[in-house]
């Protein structure tokens, strides 16, 4: 027990300090927002959201802690066996998942709801950092580089199943930075690159060109399903080119969070004072979710919301310097993959709140509502965190 304790405070006296600040003060923002963007009455201040984001809070600051004692090459030994729990959990909430708008992405436990999809990821980054380690000069190998595709698309084609095509976008950038940090060719990079595109056109051209060659709504719908998307994806992609489609059905979020954004000025219009917030133009059900910053922008504005930007920017800096100075490979591989992971989130979180992306659903990491999204970021600053204090000993 003792020995376990020295751990504790050893990690606790030795870590990299601008990662834990940001991480705090970002979870800090978050909890205050998530309040404002659940407050209803003054007879109902404390919302369930606000209440149980606290208690996620706390235990994604002892799993950071944790994970920070942790040796990270013991974590990435182990990697394989978080990797099969978390295509376990995939196929569970498959299974007998909690159906929400359509989709089946959550696992009901006590009085909480978890997202399995979210632990895919750190998962996912730990088994590429075990592999892409072993891999050394043969990444260039077309054997070597299925094997990593292989690993990586299997999650992604179960994520797809729920269907949760915006947690499947993140995975993206993560294998593509890893490969990156472990050395592989400019040629391999470029034909994914490639790969990626014609998916993306791939997909704009079953949702759009159905529609307009003017097939009837059945052929429409039978196409959706062999390309594994729901109409309600299409719809998000339709609105999203062309915002006028559905002002007041799928549009709505997309428009109301743009006037969020530009109404709030400089200085916003103060804490819970936002219009769009508080008189219920962005939905309750996304403001303490998906479109949280939009409320940020809205009370706190450009000020504000650059101060949020800052810190992410700090941390994901921060993490890439300890890549940077890492001890080995693997410590790096690491940490480049946990930094993609949140720049991925933070930017199709901001660009979609702004209308530069499609919706998708995607939480803004440590700050929206959500206990899977915060544990699983916390996770992995936990590791990276790790690594920081293994090379610093070092």
């Amino acid at each position: 027990m003792m020995r376990w304790f020295d751990r504790f405070a050893w990690a606790a006296r030795n870590m990299k300090w601008t990662l834990t600040l940001c991480a705090c003060c970002l979870l800090a923002i978050g909890l205050a927002f998530v309040y404002g963007a659940s407050f209803v009455s003054e007879e109902t201040q404390v919302r369930p959201f606000f209440q149980k984001q606290i208690v996620w809070a706390v235990i994604g600051l002892l799993i950071y802690i944790t994970a920070a004692a942790f040796d990270y090459r013991t974590l990435c030994r182990l990697s394989w066996a978080f990797y099969l729990f978390a295509l376990a959990l995939l196929v569970i909430v498959l299974a007998m998942g909690v159906e929400r708008y359509g989709a089946r992405r959550w696992l009901a436990v006590g009085g909480f709801s978890i997202q399995p999809s979210e632990f895919a990821k750190p998962a996912l980054v730990l088994a590429l950092a075990a592999m892409l380690n072993r891999a050394g000069e043969d990444l260039g190998a077309a054997g070597v580089l299925c094997r990593v595709l292989g690993v990586a698309v299997l999650p992604m084609l179960l994520i797809l199943k729920e269907p949760d095509l915006g947690t499947v976008m993140i995975f993206v950038p993560i294998v593509a930075a890893m490969l990156f940090a472990a050395g592989a060719p400019r040629r391999t990079l470029l034909s994914l690159t490639a790969i990626g595109l014609i998916a993306a056109s791939v997909v704009l051209a079953i949702v759009i060109v159905p529609e307009k060659a003017g097939m009837s709504e059945d052929d429409q719908a039978r196409i959706l399903k062999l390309a594994g998307m729901s109409p309600y994806q299409k719809k998000r992609i339709m609105t999203f080119l062309d915002p006028g489609r559905d002002p007041l059905g799928a549009g709505w979020n997309k428009l109301q969070s743009e006037i969020a954004v530009g109404s709030g000025g400089i200085f916003g219009k103060g804490f819970m004072k936002g219009d769009q917030n508080t008189l219920g133009f962005l939905p309750r059900s996304v403001a303490p979710t998906d479109f949280i910053f939009s409320v940020i922008a809205e009370e706190t504005g450009f000020a504000g919301s650059a101060a949020v930007l800052m810190l992410f920017a700090v941390l994901l800096m921060s993490g890439l310097n300890v890549a940077a100075s890492a001890a080995d490979k693997q410590g790096r591989l690491l940490c480049t993959g946990v930094a993609a992971m949140i720049f991925g989130h933070v930017f199709i979180n901001i660009a979609m709140t702004i209308g530069l992306a499609p919706i998708t659903g995607l939480p803004l990491p440590l700050v929206s509502y959500g206990g899977s999204s915060v544990l699983s970021t916390m996770a992995g600053l936990g590791m990276i965190q790790s690594v920081y204090l293994r090379s610093r000993r070092r």
